[in-house]
């Protein structure tokens, strides 16, 4: 990845669907090489462009946060088995007190007690669940900055 990649990636993240042609004229270059550089950022899986929704707006009205204790040996398996949960939205392993962090989007408060007592419990190596019901999204920023600019 060079300084244009970067560029790119920094525009993007700002709007995905900004056309091609805009971030050629941003960055001096020609339309052909954002259009090459976006497909071979694509194609590495360095970016995905995807749509962010919010999901109150689609009558969601119970996302959670999860914090989840596994059995050591039943990590990985349990982690491919919630991340097949339709309610999944989001999927981190991590270290410290919880081995996994779960984000699940559900209708209701009852689709998210079903979804905790018929689905989450049942994964085998699932020792321990703390839930945290979201209330309210404050910051929802997906941008990273790749580059740390060196101090003068």
């Amino acid at each position: 990845m060079d300084d244009l990649d970067y560029a790119i990636l920094s525009l993007l993240q700002r709007d995905g669907r900004k056309p091609y042609t805009e971030i050629a004229q941003v960055l001096g270059v020609s339309e052909g090489t954002v259009r090459n550089r976006v497909y071979r950022l694509l194609e590495e899986q360095v970016i995905q462009i995807v749509g962010q929704v919010d999901p109150y707006h689609l009558g969601f009205d119970a996302p959670a946060i999860m914090g989840v204790s596994v059995h050591p040996t039943l990590v990985e398996s349990a982690a491919e088995q919630i991340a097949a949960f339709p309610e999944t939205s989001y999927l981190l392993m991590v270290s410290g007190a919880y081995d996994l962090i779960v984000e699940v989007v559900c209708r209701d408060r009852e689709h998210l007690a079903n979804f905790l007592n018929h689905s989450l419990r049942k994964v085998e190596g699932v020792q321990n669940i703390h839930t945290f019901l979201i209330l309210r999204t404050l910051k929802a920023d997906y941008e990273i900055r790749p580059k740390i600019e060196e101090n003068p």
